[in-house]
């Protein structure tokens, strides 16, 4: 199980996240993922994705439902596909979309976004880094993702923000 501490400036409080991947097939997983709101004491988020991998292709795509205190019940699907900028693969540009719809199937929430996605092994003795930008296409927003290691940190030009660190 993958574990995390998470924290937006939006959200003002901890999230502790899990997520298990269970594999049905080798190129099928449920992906399952949990979060618990440390203010509030209580879960703010669970989701079931079924995802697919197209390893031929660089692509994944995932089906699933998702429920958060907010939007309640959703269904989700998802995909993404990465092209290969170099030989070794470090640097990617992947393009990705979700479209979320109520239980009702009245309202539906689309995102995609572009990026260019490089990753340094051994940027330092032990230490990778991965560093991303982006473009929300729908939001017209771009974003930066850092990673090192451990540690995730996201912004976008509108001034929204997190930060991970994975247990």
């Amino acid at each position: 199980m993958e574990t995390s501490l998470r924290y937006a400036a939006d959200s003002k409080s901890l999230r502790i996240h899990a997520k298990e991947n269970l594999p049905l097939d080798s190129k099928t997983r449920l992906q399952v993922h949990g979060e618990l709101d440390t203010r509030l004491g209580s879960p703010s988020h669970f989701s079931a994705l079924l995802r697919r991998f197209f390893p031929d292709f660089s692509a994944s795509l995932g089906v699933g439902i998702q429920y958060n205190k907010r939007e309640k019940l959703r269904y989700v699907i998802r995909g993404k596909k990465s092209f290969p900028v170099t030989t070794n693969g470090q640097l990617s540009f992947n393009i990705k979309g979700r479209c979320d719809i109520d239980k009702d199937i009245k309202q539906r929430r689309s995102t995609g976004a572009a990026e260019l996605s490089w990753a340094i092994l051994n940027f330092q003795k032990e230490q990778d880094v991965r560093i991303k930008f982006g473009y929300h296409v729908i939001e017209q927003v771009p974003y930066f993702q850092l990673r090192e290691n451990n540690w995730t940190f996201n912004v976008d030009r509108n001034g929204r923000w997190n930060v991970r660190f994975d247990l």
